[in-house]
């Protein structure tokens, strides 16, 4: 049986990667939640005037991978202090968020930002509410970097 985690962290096509290598995801998915538009393109994402989140939808098997594995995937793939933004990608689209889809989601999420704080010095922003309809982005954003024959979007 597979369960659903979705993290906002900056751009989505990276984030994905880091996702999609994590041994036990059976599939990775970027996309918008968060905001007020149904049914949002990305222009409309990345003008910042919908209120979603640029996010990566995971699908897992949680007897292979564990939720707290895939927190900690998310806590490495970005700088959780810079608050709506990532690098040089500014914007309330490109916000630290993690979307439960269960109270224990949220609950695990809570507890995983507590004993991440200390790895910074700057106060982790990271926005952790629960899940929203998830709106699957274009499909020329799908596997992004793969389709490009790249690895990684490091900033």
């Amino acid at each position: 049986m597979t369960e659903k985690a979705t993290f906002g962290a900056g751009c989505f096509w990276g984030v994905e990667v880091d996702f999609r290598n994590t041994p036990g995801v059976k599939g990775a998915a970027v996309g918008y939640m968060g905001g007020e538009v149904p049914n949002p393109t990305y222009e409309q994402v990345c003008g910042d005037r919908t209120g979603h989140a640029e996010v990566v939808q995971v699908e897992f098997d949680p007897e292979e991978v564990t939720y707290e594995t895939l927190l900690r995937t998310f806590w490495d793939a970005h700088d959780p202090t810079q608050l709506n933004r990532q690098g040089p990608d500014m914007g309330r689209q490109y916000r630290s968020v993690v979307f439960c889809h269960s109270p224990e989601q949220q609950e695990r999420a809570l507890a995983s930002k507590a004993r991440v704080q200390p790895r910074f010095t700057k106060p982790v922003v990271t926005e952790i509410e629960p899940a929203k309809e998830f709106w699957r982005a274009e499909e020329y954003h799908q596997q992004y970097l793969v389709k490009r024959g790249r690895a990684t979007c490091a900033i």
